[in-house]
């Protein structure tokens, strides 16, 4: 459960933040921008989430040389097919940071962020993110343009009017179908198991219902903690969204 809500969530925040960059871009003056704002969109979201993860998991990170031959950056953060390693901090003897060094067949020390959650979060983070920026753009636009003419007769920039005037009562339009995406995102994190990532629906609808054979409970347990994580972010979001509109 911990390793699905894992993925969730940082997969909710990097959709989020690709998903509203792209939608204010695809409303950008400049044409290339928007263009290409346009041709991601219409590019990511007509493929198969599955063909995502494949294409991520074995085109791009299986791809990576092995250990020996780690990309590096400033010498404590390496990447290789094993994963990323990073720096973690340490509480032993003092807080300290436990940089991951190369060893003869692997790295000791460090944390290390396996290819399967990598390939994971950035499938769902950028799939999610295309259906996000059109509802961004969608409640961008639903913005009387007086309100667009009324920022800049005060002189304010493109980029204050957006942040200031036109993003907060876009918000109100956006949230509910925003909703509806963050649930996607968070049931669709069940196609793991075609990697072999550890989450809920691999290890309680794959390795517990083989070794108890109870297919009516743990399916049942499944869907019920499914259920639960899904009202808490409906929950949420609906009590955000009740106090924009009060607002």
């Amino acid at each position: 459960m911990l390793n699905t809500l894992l993925v969730s969530v940082v997969g909710i925040v990097g959709a989020t933040v690709i998903g509203f960059a792209v939608g204010i871009a695809r409303l950008s003056r400049n044409f290339l921008v928007s263009r290409l704002a346009l041709g991601y969109v219409e590019a990511v979201r007509n493929l198969p989430l599955l063909l995502h993860i494949f294409i991520w998991y074995f085109a791009a990170l299986r791809s990576l040389p092995d250990v020996r031959q780690s990309h590096s950056l400033f010498g404590v953060i390496f990447l290789n097919m094993r994963g990323l390693f990073l720096p973690w901090p340490s509480f032993t003897g003092g807080l300290h940071w436990d940089v991951p060094v190369q060893g003869g067949f692997g790295f000791d020390g460090g944390e290390v962020v396996l290819p399967e959650l990598i390939a994971l979060i950035i499938a769902l983070s950028t799939y999610t993110a295309a259906f996000i920026a059109e509802i961004v753009r969608g409640g961008l636009l639903a913005v009387s343009r007086g309100q667009w003419e009324a920022a800049e007769a005060l002189g304010l920039s493109r980029a204050q009017t957006l942040r200031l005037v036109i993003v907060p009562q876009a918000l109100r339009v956006i949230v509910p179908p925003l909703t509806n995406q963050y649930l996607n995102l968070l049931k669709n994190s069940s196609l793991a198991a075609a990697i072999a990532y550890p989450d809920l629906v691999l290890v309680f609808a794959g390795t517990a219902l083989n070794q108890t054979g109870q297919a009516v409970e743990i399916i049942a347990i499944t869907m019920g903690v499914y259920l639960a994580m899904s009202l808490a972010i409906s929950f949420a979001l609906n009590g955000f969204n009740a106090r924009l509109v009060r607002r």
